[in-house]
């Protein structure tokens, strides 16, 4: 019989069921979830349908399926909701991850000044200058969060790790699958010396719609997001709008106005968004917000 931690991850990683789901499970408080879906409980037919009662009843039932699970040497860190090192700032976001994973240093999710950089994997030739000037500044005193990705993504990583900085990667697909194939190596760097964490079990390959799943996940680990480019339409925007919806502030790098890589910081900054003109801008948002983001962070 699993226990209720053991019963969650189980069913993530062999049945695939929504995180809707399992967080319904999770509020009906019983004392074990493996008995209540063996004897199908009544509660449970208010959210799930035959079909997926079937399902778990059928995963549970499963001597062979149950034994891989137990046995699986994990050279990860596994993360449930259950637990008491669950990460407060994840409780405190639409959706939360359920179970989710980690290569590296765990203890950066427990670093309170922490920061979102995103922007284009196509980024304008000079950005790797403003990025610098902007964020060297900080990389000694705040965690970088970003998405492993190419372009801005990855040269955040970079700076915090090339100046003695910290910094943690999320990324859209189990450890087995990074992506893409351009940052594999500081992927493996960072499974290292930094922290990578992932939302799926680590056979799962990356698909189109992990990707905004992904950066909700980003967004909700930075005190606040900034973005240093980005198109109108982008999972960049995308990302800002779910760190809106999260109650997390959102900062914008004006440029260019002829660049179509800026168009989406001018809109976000002209709707209300920290215009970020220098580092001073930052920790100016950051000391007028740290109790509240320290409250966040220790609900």
């Amino acid at each position: 019989m699993l226990n209720n931690r053991d019963c969650l991850i189980y069913l993530y990683e062999e049945t695939r069921i929504s995180r809707k789901k399992l967080h319904q499970l999770v509020g009906t408080g019983h004392r074990s979830y493996y008995h209540a879906i063996q004897s199908d409980a009544l509660d449970l037919a208010r959210f799930l349908s035959v079909k997926h009662r079937t399902l778990l009843a059928g995963a549970l039932n499963n001597p062979a399926r149950i034994a891989r699970y137990t046995s699986l040497k994990r050279t990860y860190k596994t993360w449930t909701v259950l637990d008491a090192d669950y990460p407060d700032v994840f409780r405190t976001i639409p959706d939360a991850p359920i179970v989710f994973y980690g290569l590296g240093d765990v203890d950066l999710l427990k670093t309170l000044k922490r920061i979102s950089i995103i922007g284009s994997r196509q980024p304008t030739v000079n950005v790797k200058q403003r990025m610098s000037q902007l964020l060297l500044p900080l990389v000694s005193d705040y965690v970088i969060v970003s998405g492993l990705a190419k372009g801005i993504d990855s040269f955040a990583h970079q700076l915090a790790c090339t100046n003695g900085g910290r910094t943690i990667g999320v990324i859209a697909g189990g450890f087995n699958h990074p992506y893409p194939y351009e940052t594999r190596a500081q992927f493996h760097d960072m499974c290292r010396n930094q922290l990578v964490i992932s939302e799926y079990p680590i056979d799962v390959k990356p698909e189109r719609y992990h990707f905004p799943e992904r950066n909700r996940l980003i967004s909700a680990l930075g005190f606040a997001t900034c973005i240093i480019e980005a198109k109108r339409k982008s999972g960049t925007m995308i990302t800002a709008d779910q760190a809106l919806e999260q109650g997390r502030i959102v900062m914008a790098v004006p440029g260019d106005i002829l660049n179509p890589n800026t168009q989406g910081c001018h809109d976000l900054i002209q709707q209300g968004a920290k215009l970020v003109q220098n580092t001073q801008d930052i920790e100016e948002e950051w000391r007028e917000n740290k109790v509240m983001w320290k409250s966040i962070n220790n609900k």
